[in-house]
This record gives C-alpha cells, sequence and structure tokens, in this order.
C-alpha cells in the first residue's frame, strides 16, 4: 500500500456506502 495520511474523498465515500449496505443487509 502506498504511504498515505488518510483516506482519499474517493475512498471514504466507497467506505461509507459499503458500511451503509452491510448495515441495510444486516437490519432485517
Amino acid at each position: 500500500m502506498k504511504k498515505q495520511r488518510g483516506l482519499t474523498l474517493v475512498e471514504l465515500m466507497v467506505v461509507v456506502a459499503v458500511m451503509a449496505v452491510l448495515a441495510a443487509i444486516a437490519y432485517p
């Protein structure tokens, strides 16, 4: 992995989207 100070905006949006999908699946 490249050295980064933090996540880029795109990476942050992808992580949030994945978490939202997992949360939607987890809750009935």
